[in-house]
């Protein structure tokens, strides 16, 4: 039990990380949560009009995930990486340096998907892809592919991970509702795929 609980705050001290908020300040580009969603991630660093910080922020709370988990995995044993990502998508929405406001939890599920069982990580990635290029919502995407998880790992025999990928899901659309209040009404911002001439 005392190894979950290590597993956890180190999940959480990676997931509580404020990367969106550290490198739109390192770049000169101010608080991002005073633009558009006011969120700390990835989506709402590409407001800025950085692509490449952007990236760089995604890429960033991704590691937040996967990191704990495969150091849980190999220094406490079985359960401990379940542990870990819980940690850190708590520390993602809930860190406790932004008085609990974080971000949505997209990228560190992603992170901690490519921890726990690679191919889940790239079974999410090709469902975002899909469902992004077809109706062209990132926030439709994430719902689409976060949601596919659980089944996924039970189609693939991972039974441990069902239950666990079910919750994150859960925490995942609860930080999403109000973009699913914006897709019901239809007014949701679409992702614009054409070069800006």
């Amino acid at each position: 039990m005392i190894n979950l609980l290590f597993a956890c705050v180190l999940g959480y001290a990676f997931g509580s990380i404020p990367f969106g908020l550290i490198i739109t300040n390192a770049a000169g580009l101010g608080d991002v949560r005073k633009i558009g969603s006011g969120n700390i991630g990835a989506t709402n660093v590409l407001r800025t009009g950085n692509k490449k910080l952007a990236l760089f922020t995604l890429i960033a709370d991704a590691l937040k995930g996967t990191i704990p988990v495969l150091i849980a995995a190999h220094f406490w044993g079985l359960n401990s990486d379940i542990a870990a990502a819980f940690g850190a998508m708590a520390g993602h929405t809930f860190p406790i340096w932004l008085k609990f406001k974080g971000g949505k939890g997209v990228a560190t599920f992603i992170g901690v998907l490519f921890g726990l069982y690679w191919p889940l990580g790239v079974l999410f990635l090709g469902a975002w892809l899909l469902t992004a290029l077809l109706f062209r919502y990132s926030s439709l995407a994430a719902l689409v592919a976060t949601f596919l998880q659980p089944l996924l790992a039970m189609i693939l025999g991972l039974d441990r991970l069902v239950m666990p990928l079910a919750i994150l899901v859960i925490v995942i659309w609860f930080m999403h509702r109000a973009n699913i209040m914006r897709l019901l009404t239809h007014n949701e911002s679409k992702i614009s795929f054409a070069k800006k001439v």
